[in-house]
């Protein structure tokens, strides 16, 4: 060999050790990636006069540099979305309790800037009272209300419709500011605008949905019921998913080994979002205070009449038997599906952050299972059916950001 190669065989030789004492002393519990984005930002260069092993670091040092910048730039944009969406999940869960209450119709009006405000004095409520008491509601369902009752339900719908409205005010100001300052990523921006244009329509669907309500059936249509929550739903994932692709940018995203089960967290996620759905329908339809039995409904694993509703197929959104039915085998088999692939992922070789949320979705799946059948068999309670939605949404996430994990993690 001659001299310039043996140099080099030095220098790299050297290089080697000297990474390997570094890093023994100092990153023994980091995973590879941190390790060596570690290293090399800690200013370690090869002894010796090598220029191409020279380069190489100086090269790959730049790009981890790169890394950071981006990391620290697109940081507060990946929180904000996530506090955006801590904020859609509070208002999934408060809109759960306004129906579970029977709070939704009690504002029979829709005014986007002067409703922000309540009634401020006698005068106010007694007008926002006598608009109730035109609605179909109060002449069929709480007939003879008194003031102190209507402003009990009253506060409910106008949290929920003030809860929204900060939601659009959280979103908004901080995106014009982002924007401004030319923070966003090209391709980010579009994304942001149609969230925001996606908000904007479910505040159009909302009312949309409450109108339903105030004709002649003072009952909220279960189709809408179903669209609004679905279009929430839409929304938090879009917005999940996106904030954890902001604050992963910069980490390399490449899909190796695991990632072959990421097909089945997203059928997962999915299947989720169908039993959701579905759960929409039950409430749309108070179908779960029907067949208040587990696992059997009227003593049967499958009950009478579920196709009693003509043309047929109307069954599976109008027929209360169909629908909690329907709602039980979708929720089961999900389980079930959490369970095998648990199970499935415990023979693995996996990360510690993908361990974490396998385990994490196995642990929101039985509590979820839990307290529906707690619900159920207790006639829907307020306080346990609020928490049943709440943990529908906590089962959504983890799954989520298992998915996410599960495809680009290396």
């Amino acid at each position: 060999m001659d001299d310039y190669g043996d140099g080099v065989y030095a220098d790299v030789e050297g290089f080697g050790q000297r990474l390997d004492e570094w890093s023994s002393e100092h990153f023994r519990t980091r995973d590879a990636r941190s390790h060596k984005q570690d290293i090399l930002s800690s200013g370690i260069k090869p002894r010796g006069t090598c220029p191409v092993l020279r380069n190489m670091i100086e090269q790959v040092s730049t790009n981890a540099g790169a890394a950071t910048t981006r990391a620290r730039r697109d940081g507060p944009i990946g929180w904000w979305l996530l506090v955006c969406c801590v904020l859609v999940f509070g208002m999934v869960v408060l809109g759960g309790v306004t129906r579970l209450t029977g709070s939704g119709l009690s504002m029979v009006n829709w005014k986007p800037v002067s409703g922000v405000l309540p009634p401020l004095d006698q005068a106010a409520w007694d007008r926002e009272f006598e608009h109730y008491r035109d609605s179909p509601e109060y002449a069929t369902v709480n007939k003879g209300m008194s003031l102190d009752d209507f402003k009990g339900i009253f506060w409910f719908e106008y949290a929920h419709r003030l809860l929204g409205r900060l939601i659009g005010a959280v979103f908004l100001i901080p995106f014009l500011y982002f924007l401004i300052r030319r923070r966003l990523q090209p391709s980010l921006a579009p994304q942001l605008v149609t969230m925001f244009v996606l908000g904007g329509l479910q505040g159009l669907l909302g009312w949309y949905m409450v109108k339903s309500g105030l004709v002649d059936d003072a009952r909220v249509s279960q189709y809408r019921l179903a669209a609004h929550l679905g279009l929430a739903m839409l929304i938090y994932v879009f917005m999940l998913w996106t904030a954890l692709g902001v604050l992963r940018r910069g980490v390399s995203t490449k899909p190796r080994g695991w990632s072959r089960l990421a097909p089945l967290t997203m059928i997962l996620v999915v299947a989720v979002f169908i039993t959701m759905m579905s759960g929409a329908f039950v409430a749309g339809l108070k179908a779960g205070f029907s067949y208040n039995t587990f696992p059997l409904m009227a003593g049967k694993l499958v009950p009478d009449g579920m196709w009693s509703v003509t043309p047929a197929y109307l069954n599976l959104f109008e027929n209360v038997t169909t629908v909690q039915f329907n709602h039980r085998v979708l929720a089961i088999a999900t389980f079930l599906a959490i369970i095998v692939l648990w199970l499935v992922a415990r023979r693995m070789n996996l990360s510690r952050s993908q361990r974490l949320w396998i385990h994490a979705t196995a642990v929101a799946a039985v509590v979820q299972v839990a307290l529906g059948i707690s619900t159920l068999v207790m006639r829907v309670p307020v306080p346990l059916a609020a928490l049943h939605q709440a943990g529908a949404m906590v089962l959504l996430t983890v799954l989520l950001c298992l998915a996410y994990e599960a495809r680009y993690r290396c």
